[in-house]
Formats: structure tokens, sequence, C-alpha cells
């Protein structure tokens, strides 16, 4: 089985190659992956579920690294064994490449050979599933280093009427008419005594409304009676 193919990876190269060194995400971006440990300076060992056609197997492999050249690649070796499934074995010619500032173009040459129950299902399903898996391996990795996404800052020179516009989630403040009427005065800048005034001068037009004498009464007389049926009310609710 052989696979051909390149990947453009926002990131610099050196983070890249950085990456493509660390078990924690390598184990992230594999499919499968159950488990990615280093066994030395240039060595790993991972355990990998890995579903072909109607099998389904746990893999365990080694892999090897050799002919390192940091931060531009490296060749892979490895054998993985599956049980009753079968083996995998073989190598990848993995090279990294500054394309831009920031951006790195991955290209990989992979060579390898597969035995057992796998063998038998053919080599245009192992070849499918197999770049299948490639492809999300390369879809995990390039998003794990992808910078996060800045969100536009707001323009309030772009929008006058930012100023004016209600903040969510403030408290609402209800007013009533004395506060109403105070703080009107107050912006209008009115001067104290104009205030006592025009209170003076509505107090005068309400008592105008009041007749001077009700039911051919005066209005004394009225008065003297609500107080005491006031006082009486309050006799018999306390006595």
């Amino acid at each position: 089985m052989d696979m051909t193919g390149s990947r453009r990876i926002e990131a610099p190269r050196e983070r890249v190659w950085e990456a493509l060194n660390d078990p924690a995400v390598l184990e992230a971006a594999i499919p499968g992956c159950e488990s990615v440990e280093r066994t030395g300076d240039d060595s790993f060992q991972a355990r990998v579920s890995v579903r072909i056609g109607p099998m389904s197997a746990k893999f365990t492999g080694k892999v090897t690294l050799s002919n390192v050249r940091p931060p531009e690649g490296y060749t892979i070796s490895g054998e993985g064994q599956g049980g009753a499934m079968g083996f995998a074995r073989g190598g990848a010619d993995v090279a990294l490449a500054e394309e831009a500032p920031g951006v790195t173009l991955l290209t990989y040459d992979v060579k390898a050979q597969v035995g057992g129950k796998m063998a038998q299902l053919g080599a245009r399903l192992v070849d499918s599933t197999a770049k299948q898996m490639a492809d999300q391996f390369f879809d995990r990795f390039a998003a794990n280093l992808a910078p996060p996404p800045v969100e536009p800052a707001q323009d309030i020179m772009a929008n006058p009427n930012t100023s004016n516009t209600a903040v969510e989630g403030a408290p609402t403040v209800v007013m009533g008419r004395r506060e109403a009427v105070a703080m009107a005065d107050a912006t209008a800048g009115a001067p104290r005594e104009m205030r006592a005034d025009t209170s003076a001068g509505r107090f005068s037009n309400l008592l105008n409304t009041v007749p001077r004498e009700p039911l051919g009464m005066p209005i004394v007389f009225w008065i003297g009676s609500g107080a005491m049926v006031g006082i009486l009310a309050l006799l018999f609710a306390f006595g």
C-alpha cells in the first residue's frame, strides 16, 4: 500500500515540528487512539482501535524515528500487531517546508504492508480506510495548531448611536412623578425659589377647585366632621 499527500497547516514550522514529537498532540489527532507513550528519544509506543469494513481490532504498535532533521522532517518506521486481524508494517517520509510566514506545508510518502485477515478484505478497502484515517488525523492535527479566531473590535466611531444604546442587563430605574419633576427642574437649571413658587401656585389652583360651601355648609364644618369620624373609628378599632 502506497499513499502520498500534503497538508497546509496554519502554524510556524517550528511549532508543527514540536507537535509531531508531542505524544499528547499525537494521541488527540490519531483516530481511535487510546494511548501514545514515548519510549525513547526517537521511539514511541501506541495503542489504537481500528475498524476496516466488518472487522475491528486493537493494534499495539512501536514506531522508530530516523533521519531526524529538526525542523525539516524525519523518517518513520514501525510495526503494529492486531491479533487475529493481522499485522501492519511499513514506513513514511515526513517533510516540513515553510510556505509563508506562519504557514507550513507538510508532505508525506507512506509505504506499508498488511497481512493476516486484513489482507483478505481487499486492497481497495484497506487503502480507502487508510486514506480516511490519514485525512482525519491531519484535520485534527491542523485544528489543534490553528490560532483561535479573533473577534472584530466594535468601532464606536463607525456607529455613532452606540453611546445612546441601552446596555443589555443594566437595571431599569423607575421614577415616580415627584422624582421626574425634580429631575426635569434640575436639568433645566431652574432656581430653588422658582420651583417653590411653582409648587405654591399649583396648590392654590387645587384649592380653587374645591367648593366653598359643599351642600350649603361651610368647608370648616366638613373638615371638623371628618376629623370626628376618624377619632371614633380609632376608638372602635382599639377600644
